[in-house]
């Protein structure tokens, strides 16, 4: 059965900057989690970044790719600089994900740290920026598939397919 790494708040667990948590109860995570396939992660405290702490964005709008090359950075709402501990707990995202032998992970979207789809400009506004945020690029490029917690159903297809050995 092939393994799926899902962001931890997104199992209700309370991790994320305001102490809260994003449980998903849609039908495929649960029968994920009784299936056994799924594997819990939460980059920002893997990372060091206490709960509850302030909001973080990637500055400047730069992207998680700029982060983990170090031309870019990760801030709190405090102005704090934050990259390390968004880069450290990627890396350790990464190395769960090689352990276990996940290739498809399921992250939470708008996260600087999970974000797949967009994530939030650095500004502090709400404005959205097409772009992946730093543990969802790092396991992208490293050949981890990954999805938001809005496209369950693309990767529960995904994994189907990986198990019936029609994908790589």
């Amino acid at each position: 059965m092939e393994p799926v790494l899902v962001s931890a708040c997104l199992l209700g667990e309370a991790v994320r900057f305001d102490g809260g948590d994003m449980r998903s109860d849609h039908a495929i995570m649960q029968r994920w989690l009784q299936e056994g396939r799924v594997v819990s992660v939460c980059p920002e405290v893997a990372g060091g970044l206490p709960v509850p702490r302030p909001r973080a964005e990637i500055a400047g709008g730069a992207g998680g790719a700029k982060v983990l090359a170090g031309i870019g950075r990760a801030v709190d709402s405090s102005g704090r600089d934050v990259s390390a501990h968004l880069v450290g707990g990627a890396q350790r995202a990464l190395a769960k994900a090689q352990e276990r032998g996940v290739r498809v992970a399921v992250l939470k979207e708008g996260s600087p740290s999970c974000g797949s789809g967009f994530i939030f400009d650095g500004s502090f506004s709400n404005t959205r920026l097409n772009d992946m945020g730093v543990t969802a690029t790092l396991l992208a490029q490293n050949g981890v598939h990954v999805f938001s917690e809005n496209h369950l159903a693309e990767a529960d297809a995904l994994l189907q397919a990986l198990e019936c050995g029609h994908t790589k």
